[in-house]
């Protein structure tokens, strides 16, 4: 490991050049602010010199604060383990101290890097900087003054935005802004950096302390309106998350009462909200991510990864034509095999069409978009896939039809090519079971649109080879997704979890809750739509074959619901024909269908489950509690299963794959936060008033009994069943 350091060096100029020294990114380590504030005091009170730069090591200002010691809080509650860096640091020694000082920013400039640079009395960046204030992200906010300098330099609504979104912008925009006062090549940096700050201390140029200006905010009135309507949209866009208004608040407490009490401010809300659940969910979220890299037996034996410059996808549809589409966007050549020239021509034009869409909404350049088109080409046979890396089979849910791909497939590709599945429920070993390549089998399952979720599933049977999961992984990460490995069973991990969910939605429809105060219960808790309008959207053929899979494979834990079959006989689709739950007309917002409430009578006289005839009465609380703790209960089985690595891979793989909000930490880190001992007692009671559908896991029944997070890893007991 190398040293975590803070060195000085005062050239024949006068000019002492500080740099951080933590890589790869200089994160800014508790022992970093030490070290800084020591070199500052030394340079302060040294004749030979006159000004200050201050810099990063290796071509990176600054990633920004060590998050781990935010997991250190987290886990000791002990706040005194955050440094006092806004006032100690910031405003008294580098600010107000008696020697000018100027950033030399390249790289990285974000969160408390830039919050160093806004101390400092101007900004020299080398091109294609990044800046930016993420912190909104990890659910604290800026704590080292960037809510009080940053509106004061580029203004307050830029200010605002790019808090709110955690949204970096480049150097060169900054320019333009007055964030930086000058760009110049990576080579001149430090010369016109160490200039600059002589300049400043030789009173030729000005001596700025962007804590006290005013000339950017505009007046009292105009700030209030600013602040306001960024309000109203936050309550819009940041439901159930504390650290935007307190943002907003700690930005109007500066303007209002000047910089140095909003710094103030700033400091004393930072610490609140470090110890929020918010926080402690992003965190953990953050943390989590990185951990799913790591997989024992895979990426820890010394294996290197095989180049993948050639994969052919079976399937031209709106599956296998998002793969595709990722895929060609990130340099990999595709060969796309459909099996006439109509479906074939759709699946190409789908694929244009993605692209097309991503260079509409700015989000790709015009010549990358030419690039990535002319990597794919279509085929109607298997004669090309004589020298592909990889195999993507994208069809329909149908086991003969995959198996006899899979045979067809392992007699045409070369030997190393790895042979992938984008099921989502289906077995492997049963997809595989004509093939003699055992090993090569994996499943690759992406989330619907596959160009822009971000989950990677990777699924691997007791016989798939490490090589292969190393090298799928590689290219999950190539193509930006989140690849999480996981083991073989129905549904696997991300749906098997989640497979109640739709389905404690139509126990509680048939037990006479409302459908739609269901919908608004789920999105108030912080899911995008609601069940029912998931299921319109999905279209009601997947939802009805996806749960004959799982009735099929778990019969003692389903709940048969009428309804489906119901609306398909009225003729409804949901989204797909306009007609389902919801009524659905291009340009406006879907709107219940009252026509559709005598349909949900009709399933509830058909299950008769409500008690003496009647509809139940429960609280909102309830309503997202008997939704949701069933998916725990099977968060339960499948961790005793072993199925995943660790629980917190289910927590990264809840909010990639199923957009469970990711400030409640995941499906099993909120579990934990609303206790075992709850959830069990909820379960219990619930499965002797409705059945077994609630019956608690014995999983969960013990780590319930023994006062154990559902997180903590399993027992060796329970880990001889484990799939992985």
């Amino acid at each position: 490991m190398a040293e975590v350091k803070v060195t000085m060096e005062v050239g024949t100029d006068g000019v002492a050049v500080i740099t951080i020294f933590n890589p790869p990114v200089n994160a800014l380590a508790i022992q970093i602010f030490a070290g800084l504030k020591e070199k500052w005091n030394e340079a302060a009170k040294r004749n030979d010199v006159k000004a200050i730069v201050l810099t990063g090591h290796g071509g990176r200002f600054s990633g920004g604060f060590d998050i781990n010691v935010f997991q250190k809080v987290h886990t000791t509650g002990d706040i005194s383990l955050l440094p006092d860096v806004s006032v100690d640091l910031v405003v008294n020694t580098m600010e107000d101290g008696k020697k000018p000082a100027v950033a030399a920013v390249e790289g990285l400039c974000l969160g408390g890097g830039l919050e160093l640079a806004l101390g400092c009395h101007a900004r020299i960046a080398a091109p294609r900087t990044q800046l930016g204030l993420p912190e909104l992200s990890l659910g604290v906010l800026p704590g080292s003054g960037g809510t009080q300098r940053l509106p004061r330099l580029i203004g307050l609504s830029k200010a605002i935005e790019m808090m709110m979104t955690s949204k970096p912008i480049m150097s060169e925009e900054g320019k333009k802004l007055g964030l930086i006062d000058a760009i110049v090549p990576s080579t001149e940096l430090l010369k016109v950096a160490r200039q600059w700050a002589l300049d400043i201390a030789e009173r030729r140029k000005p001596w700025m302390r962007s804590l006290h200006r005013t000339d950017k905010i505009g007046s009292l009135s105009e700030a209030r309106e600013v602040l306001k309507s960024a309000r109203q949209q936050v309550k819009q866009t940041a439901r159930n998350m504390p650290q935007h208004l307190a943002c907003l608040d700690v930005i109007e407490e500066g303007i209002v009462h000047g910089g140095y009490n909003g710094v103030l401010k700033e400091a004393k809300v930072f610490e609140d909200l470090v110890l929020s659940d918010t926080s402690r969910g992003l965190v953990h979220v953050f943390f989590a991510q990185r951990a799913t890299s790591k997989v024992p037996n895979v990426t820890d034996i010394g294996l290197k990864p095989r180049p993948m410059k050639k994969v052919a996808i079976i399937g031209g549809g709106f599956m296998g034509s998002g793969i595709a589409t990722a895929l060609v966007l990130s340099n990999i050549f595709v060969i796309l095999k459909e099996i006439n020239p109509k479906y074939l021509q759709k699946g190409i034009k789908a694929v244009e069409a993605n692209i097309r869409g991503l260079v509409a909404r700015k989000k790709l350049q015009q010549d990358k978009a030419n690039k990535a088109l002319s990597m794919v080409k279509g085929v109607l046979d298997y004669s090309e896939f004589k020298d592909v890396d990889m195999v993507i089979e994208a069809v329909i849910e149908n086991v003969p039809l995959k198996q006899q791909i899979f045979s067809d497939i392992e007699k045409v590709c070369p030997p190393h090519c790895i042979l992938a599945t984008n099921t989502s429920t289906i077995d492997l070993n049963l997809i595989g079971e004509k093939t003699r390549s055992q090993d090569r089998i994996i499943g690759a399952h992406f989330f619907s649109p596959a160009h822009v979720m971000p989950l990677l599933e990777i699924v691997r049977t007791e016989k798939t080879s490490a090589q292969a999961i190393l090298d799928l992984m590689v290219v999950g990460k190539s193509i930006k997704k989140v690849p999480v490995v996981v083991g073989n069973c129905t549904g696997f991990a991300v749906n098997r979890t989640f497979f109640p969910y739709s389905q404690s939605a139509h126990t509680l429809a048939n037990l006479g809750v409302d459908v739609y105060r269901i919908d608004a219960q789920i999105t108030s808790f912080g899911l995008p739509i609601g069940p029912f309008q998931l299921q319109d959207l999905a279209g009601y053929g997947v939802a009805v074959a996806t749960g004959k899979e799982f009735a099929s494979a778990f019969p003692d834990r389903t709940f048969k619901s009428p309804l489906l079959d119901l609306l398909i006989k009225s003729g409804r689709d949901g989204k797909n024909n306009g007609k389902g739950y919801y009524i659905y007309k291009k340009g406006e917002k879907p709107k219940p269908d009252p026509s559709v409430l005598p349909i949900i009578e009709e399933s509830r006289r058909l299950t008769n489950i409500m008690p003496g005839g009647k509809p139940i009465s429960v609280t909102d609380q309830e309503i997202v509690e008997m939704i949701l703790f069933p998916v725990v209960n099977e968060a339960c089985r499948v961790l005793e299963d072993g199925v995943v690595v660790r629980a917190s891979d289910l927590d990264v793989a809840s909010v990639l794959g199923m957009s469970f909000p990711s400030y409640r930490g995941g499906i099993v880190f909120w579990a934990d936060t609303v206790g075992a001992g709850h959830i069990y007692k909820s379960l219990k009671k619930w499965s002797e008033l409705y059945g077994n559908f609630f019956k608690p896991s014995r999983f969960l029944e013990e780590r319930a009994a023994n006062g154990i997070p559902l997180s903590a890893p399993a027992s060796t007991s329970s880990s001889s069943r484990s799939r992985m």
